[in-house]
């Protein structure tokens, strides 16, 4: 018996597999977790993406959606506006329905996480004085499209991974040029 101990102790037999079952859950966890990391910046970019798209076509709108009478700031209640903007950054396009760009729009609810509003900015206060197709009018609308609060899924939800803290935010915003 004496004789087998030091002979086990000198075995370089199974270290391999002994180093690769230590080593596996580690690697499985940074391969997970670059699938999660990437998934997240992916979706952040959808997000940014769609919140341009619909601030650009908001202010591509007519002046006359926007009530620009004295230095303010407004939400766009006119229907078209509204609607289409909201439709715009969730699917892509101004009709209703079509495929949501993320699964996280999926529920009409979060319909709501999308505002368009806009501020009505005196033309000699920009710098340089707004000019141009802005000559005759006193308050240019600046319309601004804003995310919040839309809720992150995670591509582990269904194994138990829960991402509910987690939250993704988008703004962006444009003078109305009203072609």
């Amino acid at each position: 018996m004496a004789a087998l101990f030091p002979r086990l102790v000198k075995s370089q037999e199974a270290t391999a597999a002994a180093e690769m079952a230590l080593v596996t859950p580690l690697m499985i966890i940074l391969m997970f977790g670059a699938f999660e990391l990437g998934n997240y910046f992916l979706t952040e970019h959808v997000v940014a993406k769609a919140v341009r798209d619909g601030a650009r076509y908001a202010s591509r709108m007519a002046f006359t959606n926007y009530s620009c009478t004295s230095a303010s700031t407004g939400t766009a209640a006119n229907d078209p506006v509204l609607t289409n903007t909201r439709n715009l950054v969730r699917t892509g396009q101004i009709a209703s329905g079509g495929t949501v760009r993320l699964r996280e729009w999926q529920d009409s609810g979060t319909i709501s996480t999308i505002t368009v509003s806009y501020d009505c900015v005196d033309v000699t206060s920009g710098t340089p004085a707004y000019a141009g197709l802005y000559d005759g009018l006193n308050y240019v609308p600046v319309v601004r499209v804003a995310v919040t609060n839309l809720g992150y899924e995670s591509l582990f939800n269904s194994i138990g991974f829960d991402s509910a803290t987690l939250s993704l935010n988008a703004e962006s915003e444009a003078t109305v040029a009203g072609l």
